[in-house]
């Protein structure tokens, strides 16, 4: 939130107010969704990817040419229910971690599908200070708390049922992987 309305600020002082509307207009949207959004909710996949669409959309403005996105969602995932926000300190910790730490060429890539009766969600960066042994991440109370709420969002909401992993990407990256029983809301009730 500081990032954004320090980036919208520069926009007004630009006198760049299209670009400046636009930017509030989506962390308005962001933040109403955030704010409706119970943590021990789920909503279904393509409603959490609309809501990632407006995040990104807030850091392509801030980060212009630096940031790449990539989307690779199975179409069979976008009906599955996940928990709301599930996917957000991953995007964040790429964000701050990896994207901010660059000057170009940053890259997201997010990817949904469904394997057997489980729905894989991977969010993946390119930054270049990925630690060797990522997990270790998991341990600092300083630098992982996203990660560490993601991963114990998972395990209070699916117990043994899910699996929650980071991995270190070659030559560069850190990725965030997660599996949950794959649910519709037809079988959910």
């Amino acid at each position: 939130l500081f990032n954004t309305l320090n980036a919208i600020s520069t926009l007004v002082l630009e006198k760049d107010g299209k670009s400046a509307n636009d930017m509030l207009t989506r962390l308005s949207a962001f933040l109403r969704y955030s704010l409706d959004s119970d943590p021990l909710q789920k909503t279904t996949l393509s409603e959490e990817l609309r809501a990632l669409q407006l995040y990104l959309d807030i850091e392509k403005t801030r980060f212009t040419e630096r940031l790449e996105i990539e989307f690779d969602i199975d179409p069979e995932a976008k009906d599955s229910l996940v928990p709301s926000l599930i996917l957000q300190p991953a995007i964040e910790n790429a964000i701050k971690y990896a994207i901010a730490q660059m000057e170009s060429g940053g890259k997201i890539s997010i990817v949904a599908a469904k394997e057997g009766d489980m729905l894989h969600l991977e969010v993946c960066d390119n930054g270049p200070n990925a630690p060797k042994n990522p997990e270790k991440i998991l341990e600092n109370a300083t630098t992982g708390v996203g990660l560490v709420n993601m991963r114990d969002r998972l395990a209070h909401l699916y117990g043994a049922r899910q699996s929650f992993h980071l991995s270190r990407l070659e030559p560069d990256g850190l990725c965030v992987s997660l599996k949950l029983p794959f649910e519709t809301r037809s079988e959910h009730g």
